[in-house]
C-alpha cells in the first residue's frame, strides 16, 4: 500500500462514518509491527470500536495488544471528553449565573463542534508531549479533525470575551470559550499536522459519490490551510464478478463509474484501492487480509438461512399508514450516502399516486431530485432549498447586523464562526421554516434536516421560537415551527440509514439528538439491504450475512421500519420509485400493532 510506504511518524485517518476508517487504521497498524515498528493505535471515533477489533477491553489508557508484539492501543471516549470539557468551562460558573443562562450555554456546548474540539483537545498531548509518545515510532489516528476545527484553533483573541460579549451567533462558539490557556499547546499541534515529515493525512472513502465527495471537500479544506500531505485510500472496491449474478455486475459497474469520476484533485494524490472483503474485520487473522487481493468464492451461508433472519417489513406499509392523513410534513433524516434523497421521493412519488397533493423539496446539495424523478407526475411538485445560497444570505445578515459594531479582530472571529457546519444548518433551517406552514394543507416531503442540536441551540439562544414566544405574550396561543417539529400527529420523521455498524450507530445518534429536543422520529429504513437482495453471488452472500445482526438490532430496537432491498438498477425514474413502495403478494410489516 502506497500511503505506508515511508510512513511518517503520525498518521491521520479521515472520512465519512461507515466507509471503513477503523479496520484501514488497525490493518495499518498491524502491518507496521510486522515490520519491527512500535506503534500506538489511538481512536477518536465514538462508532468505532478498536477493542472490539483486537478481542480485548482497551479503554482511556495506553494498552498493549497482547496478539500483537510491538503494538499499543488508546481509546479516546468522545462523549467523555465532552463532558470534561464543558465541565471545565460550566463548573466555574455553577451558582452563579441563573438556570436558565447555564442550560443556554449547555446547549452551546452539546454540539458536534464540541466533541471533535474536546476529542482533539485530548490527543494534542500525543502530538506535542514527547513523554507521552516515547518509545513508539508511529502513533495512527482512527479519525482526524477537520480543517474548520484547525482553522478555529489557530484563530488570535479571546473567544470568551466575544461570546460575553453578545457578539457570537447561533453556531460553533460556544465551544471555543476557555480555550486561551492553551493556545501555545494547540499552535504546536497543529505545526505537528502541517509538518509532512511528521504527519500524513490519509483520506477514506467507499468507491461511491457520496464518500468521494466527502473526502474531496477534506482534500481542499485542509490543504488550504497547509496540510498538504495527503494519501487517498478507497476502500470496500467489489471485485470483477463473473456477470451471472445481475446485482454484483450492478454494483461493480456503479462503483467503476464512480471511480472514473473521481475529481481530478484527487487523482493528484497517491491513491490505494483496497478489494471489499466477504467478513468483518474483527481479529488479527482477518486484518492481516484486508491490504491482500484473494479469491471471494468460499461458502456462504445458505441463502433460505439469511432470508429468514431478514424480516418482511416492506417501505409500502409506511406509506399506506401515512396515507391515512391527507397531509403533513414528513422528513427523510440521515448522515449522508445512505439514500435519503431516493427514500424521500419514493415516499413523495407514492403519496401523490394515491391521489394526494404532496411538495417535495431537499436541503442536500449533491442531491438531485429532477434527476432522481426523471419526468413529472399529476400532483407532485418538485424544489431545492439551495444550501449555499440560504448560508450566504445568513452570514451576509449576521456580519451586517452583529458585525457592525466589531472592530477588525472580532469581524475576523464572527467570520470565521459562520464557516461552521452548524451554520449552514442554521440558515437551511430558517429556510426551511418558510415551507413547513404548507404542510397544514397537503403532504410536504423533505429530504434532509437539521440535526436536534441545531434546533435546540435555535430554541435556547432566543432565536426564532423565543422571539415569537415574546412578541406574542404568555397568553397568546401561536405556533413555531419548532412547535410543528414536536408534533407527532403533524410530522413524521423517517431515519435512513444502512444495515452497517457505523451508519447505524450514527443514526442512533441521530435519533438521541431528536428525541433530546423533543421529536420523536416515527420509524426507521434500512435501505439497499444486500440481505433483502438474497443474492447468488457467493462474496455478496457472505456480506448478507453480516447484515442480519445490524437489522435484528434496528428492529428489536425500533417498532416500527422498512427494509429496502439492493436493487441491481439504480431508482431513477418514476417508475422505479414505485418500486420500491410497491408491496409484493407475501410482504408482511413489522409495524406495531393499532
Amino acid at each position: 500500500m502506497k500511503f505506508l510506504d515511508g510512513a511518517p511518524r503520525f498518521l491521520f485517518f479521515t472520512g465519512k462514518g461507515g466507509v471503513g476508517k477503523t479496520s484501514i487504521a488497525c490493518a495499518s497498524a498491524v502491518a507496521l509491527t510486522r515490520e519491527g515498528k512500535k506503534v500506538l493505535l489511538v481512536s477518536t471515533d465514538p462508532a468505532s470500536n478498536v477493542g472490539q477489533v483486537f478481542g480485548l477491553s482497551i479503554g482511556n489508557t495506553i494498552t498493549d495488544v497482547p496478539a500483537v508484539p510491538g503494538l499499543s492501543a488508546l481509546e479516546i471516549d468522545p462523549e467523555q471528553a465532552a463532558d470534561a470539557y464543558r465541565e471545565r468551562i460550566i463548573g466555574p460558573v455553577r451558582g452563579l449565573l441563573p438556570e436558565k443562562e447555564l442550560a443556554s450555554i449547555t446547549e452551546q456546548l452539546s454540539g458536534s463542534c464540541t466533541t471533535e474540539i474536546a476529542s482533539f483537545n485530548e490527543f494534542t498531548a500525543l502530538l506535542t508531549d514527547e513523554t507521552t509518545i516515547a518509545g513508539f515510532d508511529h502513533v495512527l489516528f482512527d479519525t482526524a479533525p477537520t480543517g474548520h476545527t484547525i482553522r478555529l484553533l489557530q484563530l488570535p483573541g479571546s473567544w470568551t470575551e466575544f461570546l460575553d460579549d453578545g457578539k457570537g451567533d447561533a453556531s460553533c462558539l460556544g465551544p471555543l470559550s476557555g480555550l486561551e490557556k492553551q493556545r501555545t499547546i494547540y499552535a504546536g499541534a497543529v505545526a505537528a499536522l502541517a509538518d509532512p515529515q511528521r504527519t500524513r493525512l490519509v483520506l477514506v472513502a467507499r468507491p461511491q459519490r457520496s464518500p468521494l465527495a466527502e473526502i474531496a471537500r477534506t482534500h481542499t479544506e485542509l490543504a488550504d490551510i497547509g496540510l498538504t500531505e495527503q494519501h487517498v485510500v478507497i476502500n470496500g472496491v467489489l471485485p470483477a464478478p463473473d456477470r451471472s449474478d445481475a446485482l454484483a455486475s450492478a454494483i461493480y459497474d456503479r462503483e467503476q463509474a464512480a471511480l472514473a469520476a473521481l475529481p481530478g484533485d484527487l487523482r493528484k494524490l497517491p491513491l490505494d484501492q483496497v478489494e471489499l472483503k466477504a467478513t468483518s474485520m474483527v481479529g488479527i487473522d482477518a486484518l492481516g487480509t484486508l491490504f491482500i487481493t484473494e479469491s471471494n468464492t468460499a461458502p456462504a451461508q445458505a441463502d433460505s438461512e439469511t432470508a429468514a433472519a431478514v424480516p418482511e417489513a416492506p417501505l409500502s406499509a409506511l406509506v399506506d399508514e401515512l396515507a391515512a392523513d391527507d397531509h403533513g410534513l414528513i422528513m427523510c433524516m440521515g448522515k449522508g450516502g445512505v439514500g435519503k434523497t431516493t427514500i424521500a421521493a419514493a415516499v413523495a412519488v407514492a403519496l401523490a399516486e394515491r391521489g394526494h397533493q404532496v411538495h417535495l423539496t431537499t436541503t442536500d446539495p449533491a442531491a438531485h431530485l429532477t434527476d432522481t424523478l426523471a419526468g413529472n407526475l399529476e400532483n407532485l411538485t418538485v424544489s431545492r432549498i439551495d444550501p449555499a445560497e440560504a448560508t450566504a444570505a445568513y452570514r451576509d445578515r449576521v456580519l451586517t447586523s452583529k458585525g457592525a459594531a466589531l472592530d477588525e479582530q472580532g469581524r475576523a472571529n464572527l467570520a470565521e464562526d459562520l464557516k461552521s457546519p452548524c451554520t449552514e444548518e442554521v440558515a437551511v433551517f430558517q429556510a426551511f421554516s418558510r415551507i413547513i406552514h404548507e404542510s397544514r394543507r397537503h403532504f410536504v416531503v423533505v429530504d434532509t434536516a437539521p440535526t436536534g442540536h441545531t434546533l435546540l441551540l435555535l430554541d435556547a439562544t432566543g432565536s426564532y421560537h423565543r422571539e415569537i414566544a415574546r412578541q406574542m405574550g404568555e397568553n397568546t396561543n401561536f405556533t413555531t415551527p419548532l412547535m410543528r417539529l414536536q408534533n407527532p400527529d403533524e410530522t413524521k420523521i423517517l431515519i435512513v440509514t444502512l444495515a452497517e455498524t457505523t451508519p447505524r450507530l450514527e443514526a442512533e445518534t441521530l435519533h438521541a439528538d431528536l428525541e433530546r429536543a423533543g421529536i420523536h422520529p416515527w420509524a426507521w429504513v434500512v435501505n439497499n439491504s444486500i440481505a433483502a437482495a438474497h443474492p447468488t453471488s457467493p462474496l455478496l452472500r457472505r456480506r448478507a450475512g453480516t447484515e442480519v445482526v445490524e437489522i435484528s438490532s434496528i428492529t428489536s430496537t425500533h417498532n416500527r421500519s422498512a427494509i429496502v432491498p439492493m436493487l441491481a438498477t439504480e431508482p431513477v425514474g418514476i417508475n422505479a420509485l414505485n418500486a420500491l413502495t410497491r408491496p409484493s403478494e407475501t410482504t408482511q410489516s413489522n409495524l406495531p400493532p393499532t
